[in-house]
């Protein structure tokens, strides 16, 4: 039996308009300028007038005026159905929001980072091969044992999978000495401990290339084949008695061993692929007045075609309209609209950015003064948001995607947030505070007897910070500290 009733729904639709603000908020400012140019690419009505050459017009779209606020309340309404071409056939002028927030030399941020030409690991091993006499066979088989290295240089791959592929791919039939020998030979190659199938074969490698007359490179083989567990486990107790030794050759045993490389491949890896980091803020100390800027890469000058303005009077002006005028005409409209959104939305991008780095500045003003961890204010994403009058997700995504350059480093704009420790008299601390303390113990604490978790929540407790042991273990492992005997020497 069907039945018919009335109900209720509260939805939330976001416009297209602040779908693409949004998406523009998270883009980094290295990959802005990508950005901007796939949409001036993908839109004829929008131009770049650093691009446009000395004869071009100069015609820009300056109906910048608009806060966010007025931005949100004209993009929710049904204004935009209606088309008004004045809107798009202003006077030409000064793009001014492009101009505001310049933070540096225009000629020192369009420097290009210079690349360094280097050889890949791979590459490398392969050279090496190549210079080498050897027969087909084993250049086949030293071909297959390099591309099977993993990128921290290990051959953990078992040798018989080796002699399948080399069997079905290559069509070679070899005998497992055979892969062996080759192997041992590029066990030979630069870096040394390449082609190790563990880390005892591969610091071995590297102590055999060493003095063998040396009694301390002796005793450190020696380490390294039959004690390495308790050598990685720092049971230095344990060594000394097994050894013979008293804890000043121990000593000089470790620091060979820990002179070694554990990851020989590593150190060869072209780091290029890293992204670069591009600071979107500037924070500068001007005798004690803090003064924020915008990276002027956030700020690009847009405007909308002249000859798409042009093109849109003469057709709107037309005495006849057949159908395919009214299609011109209705694309034309839509290049205008998109470029004047996209601008709108690049506007109120910088606007977000500005705003919400103005109240972190502001609510942690003594610790960009001072660089003190300790001064640092406890602050949730709430805090911010409430200051601004924007919701939590929006200082969210510029939060976790933003970074400010201070005279004290580069940090991500998610470091400065931190949750509120109340100490015994009643004050509210950040658990940077107690981050800070804990990494200043550790820091100072004997090597050869560190703290545990326990004594230093004890430190703790004595400095008014009420805290579980748990805790601290917690904060301990969030800054990569490992446990106490871990971080014992001799």
């Amino acid at each position: 039996m069907l039945k018919q009733h009335l109900q209720q729904k509260l939805l939330q639709k976001l416009s297209p308009q602040q779908i693409q603000f949004i998406k523009l908020l998270q883009v980094p400012t290295v990959a802005l300028d990508t950005r901007v140019k796939e949409e001036l690419e993908e839109n004829p009505a929008l131009e770049d007038p650093s691009l446009m050459t000395a004869d071009e017009p100069k015609g820009e779209y300056d109906d910048l005026n608009d806060g966010p606020d007025d931005y949100e309340k004209s993009s929710d309404d049904n204004s935009m159905d209606e088309f008004n071409v004045d809107d798009y056939l202003q006077d030409d002028s000064t793009n001014d929001y492009s101009t505001n927030y310049n933070n540096s030399d225009d000629d020192e941020e369009k420097k290009e980072t210079p690349i360094a030409i280097e050889s890949t690991f791979f590459e490398s091993l392969q050279e090496q091969l190549d210079l080498i006499p050897l027969s087909d066979q084993d250049f086949i088989i030293g071909k297959q044992i390099i591309g099977s290295l993993d990128d921290d240089g290990y051959l953990r791959r078992p040798l018989s999978s080796m002699i399948d592929d080399l069997a079905f791919s290559q069509n070679v039939m070899v005998e497992e000495e055979d892969v062996l020998e080759m192997l041992r030979l590029i066990q030979s190659f630069d870096p040394p401990g390449i082609g190790a199938r563990d880390l005892k074969e591969c610091l071995l490698i590297q102590l055999k290339r060493k003095d063998a007359g040396n009694p301390i490179i002796v005793k450190a083989m020696n380490v390294v084949e039959n004690y390495l567990d308790e050598f990685t486990r720092k049971h230095y107790d344990k060594l000394e008695k097994s050894l013979g030794l008293d804890s000043e050759e121990l000593k000089e045993v470790v620091n060979e061993i820990l002179r070694l490389n554990p990851k020989p491949g590593d150190a060869n890896q072209v780091t290029t692929k890293q992204m670069q980091i591009i600071p979107d803020f500037h924070i500068s100390n001007n005798d004690g007045i803090l003064i924020l800027t915008l990276n002027s890469k956030n700020a690009p000058e847009l405007k909308v075609s002249r000859s798409y303005q042009e093109m849109f009077e003469h057709y709107d002006k037309a005495s006849s309209k057949d159908k395919k005028l009214k299609e011109a005409v209705q694309f034309v409209k839509q290049k205008l609209d998109s470029a004047k959104w996209f601008i709108d939305a690049i506007k109120q991008r910088q606007q977000t950015l500005l705003k919400t780095m103005n109240a972190i500045m502001h609510y942690q003003y003594e610790y960009f003064l001072t660089a003190d961890e300790r001064k640092m204010r406890p602050m949730i994403l709430k805090d911010i948001a409430d200051k601004i009058d924007m919701d939590i997700s929006t200082v969210s995504r510029v939060a976790n995607s933003k970074y400010v350059q201070t005279e004290f480093g580069t940090f991500l704009l998610k470091s400065f947030f931190s949750e509120a420790i109340q100490t015994e008299n009643g004050e509210e601390v950040s658990n940077k505070e107690v981050k800070k303390i804990l990494e200043d113990c550790i820091g100072s604490e004997d090597k050869r007897k560190p703290l545990a978790d326990e004594k230093l929540t004890e430190i703790l407790k004595e400095r008014g910070y009420n805290i579980a042991r748990r805790t601290v273990a917690k904060y301990r492992e969030q800054m990569n500290i490992p446990v106490a005997r871990l971080r014992k020497e001799l």
